[in-house]
């Protein structure tokens, strides 16, 4: 398998943000619809990504049937659409709003519908705008991985950013 996701030989330092959620507390919404986080996005991931030591997050998210894909089990890219959400959050934890530059996901084994997935991330290191950030995914109160993901994030300024797309009467946060 090739991959992108190298750490940096050096990290820049990190150190938590002091307006970041203390441990087991959950980030606030991007927006109510968002597909991953919000909570009245229909059809919608509704992943909540809580807080954790140092630099980590930790999340769940139930296996619906919604999302099947093979039979029984979840879609590849439903799988990867919540790896992006946890992986995409868990800079807060430093202060640093992302955008996906590179997200790579290995499946292990079949996750069940009707299962729950519980995620594990951290923020491995930063080098300039890039955060490079690293997961992993378990069923219910298993100790084995079902899958692993990592990520490589840029940096942003959300309002310029998001400038041409914000509306000030809409429900987003930047």
């Amino acid at each position: 398998m090739s991959t992108n996701f190298s750490l940096p030989d050096v990290s820049d330092p990190m150190e938590r943000h002091p307006k970041a959620p203390a441990p087991g507390d959950p980030f606030r919404l991007h927006h109510d619809l968002c597909h991953g986080c919000g909570v009245n996005a229909p059809g919608g991931l509704h992943v909540t990504v809580y807080a954790g030591e140092g630099f980590t997050t930790t999340a769940e998210m139930k296996v619906e049937e919604w999302m099947l894909g093979g039979p029984g089990v979840i879609h590849g890219g439903v799988l990867t659409a919540a790896f992006d959400e946890v992986l995409g959050t868990t800079p807060l934890i430093i202060g640093v709003p992302v955008v996906t530059g590179h997200l790579e996901v290995d499946f292990l084994k079949p996750i069940p519908i009707g299962s729950t997935l519980h995620f594990e991330a951290e923020v491995a290191a930063k080098e300039r705008r890039k955060v490079f950030v690293r997961a992993v995914a378990r069923l219910d109160d298993s100790d084995e991985p079902v899958a692993t993901a990592s990520a490589i994030f840029i940096e942003i300024d959300l309002r310029k950013h998001y400038a041409k797309y914000y509306d000030s009467a809409s429900q987003s946060r930047l």
